[in-house]
């Protein structure tokens, strides 16, 4: 079975067609700027990469680019759209309305519709991917893997938010948590290395890249994580806040007049790591700039890794415990001195890293605990496409 699975926002669209039989990516790409006259596609197979500059409208036809690559008889990767079996989706939310893959059907796409008020810039995008998909391969099973459905373990107690009981019921206001197909991913494949039923495992599962969440996995299940209504809840990231005072949001806006919209740009796109360093949203940046002395760069990594740390420990209070923390995304596969400052805040908990494990350990599946540590830790690299990919298999087959 090959699958291709697509990855759409608002004026982009990434892909993968991965065999299932190998789970081997046979190709890749991203089509950016699309209802820009500049707009471009690179494609990626076999370690090659060509750019493709073409001018489209919207999604279908960005789509119908990228099929036209797919079958290219110089680096294509299908003699015929008869191969691709199925369409998975990234979809970023969907709620309380979703709690598995599903098959997409109008019902579906209603329900998301619906949603798009807790992700405006996302679900939207989501329905124009599946929309361009009915219309170039009419036919073809199109698969929802939604961010947030991983997540619809939670306990209510702790998904609630302490505001008026109303909110919740009008407008669906709670904790909803995303990263949840890398957590899954990732939850599964810690099992699978350590040749463990998941279902005996307590995980901590560190999503750490320019967004990142902390995931608590109990019996193969979400039971705590740190974003929230949206992705800039939880821990501080490159450019969004993490959890802070509410009222500090009010009093910014009355002091600087500021709308709800630049408000909610300020949180988003000007906070975290770069709001605090005043340098970057890039943790490589601002390690360079600490390397050179420079203190806010130095404050904005030790509140990092304090908040990563002390989420990581409010996920074992969830749990009772844990077994293994992982590390994975951008930070947590590469980042080595971040992972040794956050585990170092740990070993109150018997988290014991291995110096040289660690160190060795780039952007590969790698065991970075001492020996003696009471609790493993371990670098997973995520990988999102195929966890939508095997997700979409198991729904086609029916399981």
């Amino acid at each position: 079975m090959k699958i291709l699975v697509l990855n759409s926002g608002s004026s982009s669209l990434k892909y993968q067609v991965i065999d299932m039989e190998t789970e081997e990516t046979l190709c890749s790409g991203y089509f950016e700027r699309i209802g820009n006259e500049k707009a471009f596609l690179t494609h990626k197979v076999n370690g090659e990469k060509i750019k493709i500059e073409k001018s489209v409208k919207d999604h279908s036809e960005a789509l119908k680019v990228v099929m036209e690559q797919l079958l290219d008889e110089n680096y294509g990767v299908i003699k015929s759209l008869d191969e691709i079996d199925a369409i998975g989706h990234r979809m970023v939310h969907g709620g309380e309305k979703f709690n598995s893959s599903v098959l997409i059907n109008e019902d579906v796409l209603a329900a998301v519709e619906e949603c798009v008020p807790l992700a405006p810039l996302h679900n939207p995008a989501g329905i124009l991917g599946v929309r361009a998909c009915q219309k170039e391969m009419p036919g073809k099973p199109n698969v929802g893997v939604f961010d947030t459905a991983f997540h619809q373990t939670l306990p209510k107690e702790r998904y609630i938010y302490p505001i008026p009981y109303e909110y919740y019921e009008k407008y669906g206001v709670r904790k909803y948590g995303f990263h949840g197909t890398s957590h899954m991913f990732v939850s599964r494949r810690i099992a699978e290395i350590l040749n463990k039923p998941i279902e005996d495992l307590k995980i901590i599962n560190c999503h750490i890249g320019q967004g990142a969440s902390i995931c608590a996995i109990q019996n193969g299940k979400s039971v705590e994580t740190s974003m929230g209504l949206t992705p800039v809840a939880g821990i501080p990231m490159g450019s969004r806040t993490g959890d802070l005072d509410p009222s500090v949001v009010t009093f910014i806006m009355k002091k600087e007049n500021m709308t709800p919209e630049e408000a909610d740009t300020m949180l988003n796109k000007k906070s975290g790591l770069l709001g605090i360093s005043g340098i970057s949203a890039d943790n490589r940046d601002i390690e360079q700039a600490l390397a050179e002395g420079n203190e806010r760069a130095k404050l904005a990594l030790d509140h990092y890794h304090y908040a990563i740390a002390a989420y990581v420990a409010k996920c074992a209070v969830a749990m009772n415990g844990v077994d293994v923390i992982t590390f994975t995304a951008g930070v947590g596969e590469r980042g080595r001195e971040s992972r040794a400052e956050i585990c170092k805040k740990l070993e109150f908990m018997g988290v014991k890293l291995d110096p040289q494990a660690n160190q060795d350990a780039f952007a590969k599946e790698a065991k970075i605990s001492a020996d003696d540590s009471k609790v493993l830790v371990y670098v997973v690299p995520t990988n999102e496409e195929l966890m939508i990919a095997k997700e979409t298999q198991r729904i086609v087959n029916g399981n």
